[in-house]
């Protein structure tokens, strides 16, 4: 896929700013870098530049800007499968199967920062069934379970609030993380394998405790994949002679535009992340053949309340930025787990203030530096929150 092999040039692209610690831009800076770029993947790397910064609806706008169009209408036997299908709550069954699973591989779009989120929300119920290893393409990043938080050297794609905040979560809670990406220059069928190989050696190595792979897009297929002969999990299934409890977030992602989210997206229940139990009382896991996880993912349709996703508020606390903290506008919001920003970690949240409304900031209970940067990047403001 085009896209992850740009993963290489984007990570070098972005390592003068990342030791400025100004990595994190306005939405009119990110605008400007999207109107000079002259590259054929110009959306694919612009649309990863907003997520980062927390422009989480602007980033699958332009996304969408690819060429994407209004899917083409269900057809009879389509509409017929999801009208006599059963949503049910996605995080509840994936734990529920995991306690007889020993290894799970869930993907992610790197620009839809919500898989990452559900993922996120996986992690305790998943420690608590036996898992206690988490591995992510992602990570380049061999100190992260000594330090324990993430910092801007840890990756490229994890440098987003919401990965940034997936890794966290998962220190907190106990999970040893590994990054298992193949080595530079490794690309197609070669990249594929070696990062089988690299989970299968990890895995090998400690035997005690179950597994979660976090990958990105098509890695996560288990069966013959054209452009790849196999994919990653293909390959590891192979060398493991593991069945690997597979979970496709990607299928339909959500579009900027709702128009042309699937029809299986605008269909669910709103506000709940489903799966579909079908009439058989099988799972639904696509609609092509040959099938190539267990089980589809469909998260509905974002609202933004405060422009800000709804889907961020979950177990977060609400915290506003008093008025006087605020000289001017614009003003670029970060919120960073206590002494983390000194470290060049990884912010929580960030909002940008940009007129009289002011969005909150959706954090978890905790200590947090709060740090308010001027359209030049000049630290006005900073001080320290405690939430309870």
């Amino acid at each position: 896929m085009k896209f992850q092999l740009l993963l290489c040039s984007l990570f070098t692209i972005v390592a003068q700013a990342q030791s400025e610690n100004d990595y994190y831009k306005f939405s009119t800076d990110l605008y400007h870098n999207l109107e000079k770029d002259t590259t054929a993947w110009k959306y694919q790397m612009n649309a990863t530049y907003f997520s980062i910064s927390g422009y989480y609806k602007k980033a699958l706008e332009i996304w969408d800007k690819n060429g994407f169009r209004k899917p083409a209408p269900l057809t009879a036997s389509d509409s017929l499968l999801f009208a006599k299908s059963k949503p049910l709550n996605a995080r509840d069954y994936i734990l529920n199967r995991s306690k007889n699973e020993s290894l799970i591989v869930i993907n992610e779009a790197h620009t839809n920062a919500r898989h990452r989120t559900f993922t996120q929300s996986l992690l305790k119920g998943l420690y608590d069934n036996g898992y206690r290893y988490l591995g992510l393409e992602a990570l380049h990043d061999t100190l992260i379970n000594k330090r324990e938080f993430p910092i801007l050297d840890s990756g490229f794609y994890t440098r987003e609030p919401e990965f940034g905040n997936l890794l966290s979560e998962a220190l907190k809670i106990g999970f040893t993380v590994f990054g298992y990406e193949a080595s530079d220059g490794k690309n197609g069928k070669e990249r594929e394998i070696e990062q089988a190989q690299n989970i299968k050696r990890f895995i090998d190595s400690h035997p005690k405790g179950k597994v979660l792979i976090h990958c990105g897009h098509d890695h996560v297929f288990e069966n013959e994949y054209k452009p790849w002969e196999k994919a990653m999990t293909g390959r590891l299934k192979e060398y493991m002679g593991i069945d690997p409890f597979t979970i496709n977030q990607a299928l339909f992602p959500e579009k900027g535009n709702p128009e042309l989210n699937h029809p299986f997206v605008k269909g669910i229940p709103k506000k709940e992340t489903v799966v579909l139990q079908l009439e058989s009382g099988a799972i639904f896991n696509g609609l092509s053949n040959p099938k190539q996880t267990d089980i589809v993912v469909l998260h509905p349709e974002t609202n933004y309340p405060n422009n800000r996703p709804d889907w961020l508020q979950d177990g977060s606390i609400l915290y506003t930025v008093p008025k006087k903290k605020i000289k001017n506008t614009p003003v670029l919001v970060t919120a960073y787990r206590a002494k983390e920003y000194d470290q060049k970690g990884i912010p929580a949240d960030i909002v940008e203030i940009n007129g009289k409304e002011i969005p909150p900031l959706y954090l978890k209970p905790g200590t947090y530096d709060i740090i308010l940067k001027d359209k030049n990047y000049t630290i006005t403001e900073r001080y320290t929150i405690t939430l309870k």
